[in-house]
C-alpha cells in the first residue's frame, strides 16, 4: 500500500465518521472539529511514518524524507495559524493589482472595511454593484448623487430613451441634462444601500458613471489617503 492510498483511506474513514456523527457533533466523545483535525495530523503522521518504513535500508534517505515532511507539517500549520493575515495581504495585492477591485478586511471587533486603491489615472475607481449588474465607477465626492452614463443607464436596463431629462447639471464635458432615478440597491462589497437617489446623463455627457455623496453620505467612515480610499458600513 503506497503513501497516497494511506493517506486516502484515513482521510475518508475520517469524513465518513464525520459524515455520520454529525447531528451528535461529537465523533468517540471528541467534539467534531477536534476529530477532524486529528484525522488529518493522524494522515500525515502516517504518511511519515510509511515513508521512513520504505525506506529503513537507507538511514540517510529516512532523515531526508523526515526533514521534507515536517517541513511540510510546518507549513500546513503556518498557513493555517496565519491564514488571516496571509487572506489579508491576498486582497491588498490583488486590490492594488486590479483596478476597481475592492479590498474588504474586518478587524479584531469583526467590523469590516472596505479598501479601494488608487488607479494609473490617479483617481479612485470601485466594481459597484447596482442592482445586481456591476457597473465601473468613478468615486466622486463632489457629485451630490450618483450618476449613471447614458451606456450604463442603458446597460441596467433603465431605458434612458424615456427618462425625462429635466435637471440642469455640470460634467467634465460642459453642462447637460439629466434624469433623475431611483436605484434599488446600490452595494460595493459588502456595503449595501437601498433606495439610492441617482440621475442618468445625457448620451454622450459622461465617459464613466460616478459613485456620489447620495450614497457616499450613507457611509460612517470614509477617509482618503495618499494612495487609498477606506469606506466602513
Amino acid at each position: 500500500m503506497n503513501k497516497l492510498t494511506i493517506l486516502l483511506v484515513i482521510l475518508a474513514a475520517g469524513l465518513a465518521l464525520l459524515i455520520l456523527n454529525h447531528d451528535s457533533g461529537q465523533t468517540f466523545g471528541i467534539m467534531n472539529d477536534d476529530f477532524g483535525r486529528l484525522v488529518t495530523l493522524g494522515a500525515i503522521a502516517a504518511m511519515i511514518g510509511a515513508g521512513v518504513v520504505q525506506s529503513r535500508r537507507d538511514i540517510g534517505q529516512s532523515l531526508r524524507q523526515f526533514g521534507i515532511w515536517v517541513l511540510i507539517t510546518l507549513l500546513l500549520v503556518s498557513g493555517y495559524l496565519y491564514r488571516h493575515d496571509l487572506q489579508s495581504f491576498g486582497n491588498r495585492l490583488a486590490g492594488g493589482l486590479i483596478p476597481g477591485r475592492a479590498a474588504v478586511f474586518t478587524d479584531s471587533e469583526g467590523i469590516q472595511e472596505v479598501v479601494l486603491h488608487k488607479v494609473m489615472n490617479g483617481h479612485f475607481e470601485a466594481n459597484v454593484a447596482v442592482n445586481g449588474v456591476s457597473v465601473q465607477m468613478l468615486v466622486d465626492t463632489g457629485a451630490s448623487r450618483v450618476a449613471l452614463s447614458y451606456e450604463d443607464a442603458r446597460t441596467l436596463g433603465l431605458n434612458p430613451e424615456t427618462l425625462s431629462f429635466t435637471q440642469s447639471v455640470l460634467t467634465a464635458n460642459g453642462e447637460a441634462r439629466a434624469a433623475p432615478v431611483t436605484l434599488a440597491e446600490v452595494a460595493i462589497g459588502p456595503i449595501v444601500r437601498k433606495d439610492i437617489k441617482a440621475m442618468v446623463t445625457e448620451e454622450g455627457k459622461l465617459d464613466q458613471s460616478l459613485l456620489g455623496m447620495s450614497f457616499l453620505s450613507t457611509l460612517d467612515f470614509l477617509q482618503m489617503q495618499t494612495d487609498e480610499l477606506r469606506l466602513r458600513d
